[in-house]
């Protein structure tokens, strides 16, 4: 592997952690901790001032997806979502995420509360039809795993500001384009609840145990 590429998706996993370290600290029910930036803002409520927490949200989004078809935000709604950035001539890294994240579609296969949104970084070869034909030689069909392509500087900042993922053009490295080997976990509120390494299993089987983790969040 690339050692720019290695350490552009090492990098990404070491902040993440350290956000888990921070986030996750003194919580007493063992939820997920919600990573990213977050506001302190005062309101009043009832005529007294109280603080409040903003944390990092995923905005609204549109892509289209392996079918054609336009995709919103709303295809998530009240649903948690593992996502992950690629494209499909990667020849350095995304063919080992992709082999990790289809156990991850097998593990929840039919599942109405759990998707899984892959966005490509090259959307100018990732067509629709290209994306149909490279979800269907990993054996995944229907609309539980969305293989989206859009608008190229959208991906990328959605990416890099909401999803805290590294992914850009990059004409030094492999492939020409660059980006974060991380599988990210969003619950139902939008909020970011994890990030994994997705090229060891090691990593698909914290995000499988942190997938547990979070559904029961939403039982209780």
């Amino acid at each position: 592997m690339n050692s720019k590429v290695k350490s552009i998706l090492f990098h990404s996993l070491f902040i993440s952690g350290s956000m888990v370290a921070i986030t996750g600290c003194g919580d007493s029910d063992n939820k997920l901790p919600i990573l990213g930036e977050r506001d302190v803002v005062k309101k009043t409520v009832d005529g007294k001032e109280v603080v409040d927490t903003i944390y990092n949200k995923i905005p609204k989004f549109a892509f289209v997806n392996q079918y054609g078809d336009t995709i919103t935000e709303k295809i998530v709604e009240n649903k948690i979502y593992v996502t992950d950035f690629f494209f499909t001539t990667c020849p350095t890294i995304c063919p080992v995420m992709k082999k990790q994240m289809v156990k991850v579609y097998e593990a929840y296969k039919g599942n109405p509360d759990v998707m899984i949104l892959s966005h490509s970084i090259d959307p100018e070869h990732d067509t629709p039809a290209v994306l149909n034909q490279f979800a269907k030689d990993l054996g995944v069909e229907g609309q539980q795993w969305q293989f989206l392509t859009g608008d190229k500087a959208r991906i990328y900042e959605i990416g890099q500001k909401n999803y805290m993922s590294t992914a850009k053009e990059d004409t030094t490295v492999q492939g020409g384009y660059i980006h974060s080997g991380a599988f990210i976990l969003v619950d139902k509120d939008k909020h970011v609840r994890g990030m994994y390494d997705g090229t060891t299993e090691e990593g698909t089987k914290k995000l499988l145990n942190d997938m547990e983790r979070l559904l029961a969040e939403y039982k209780k």
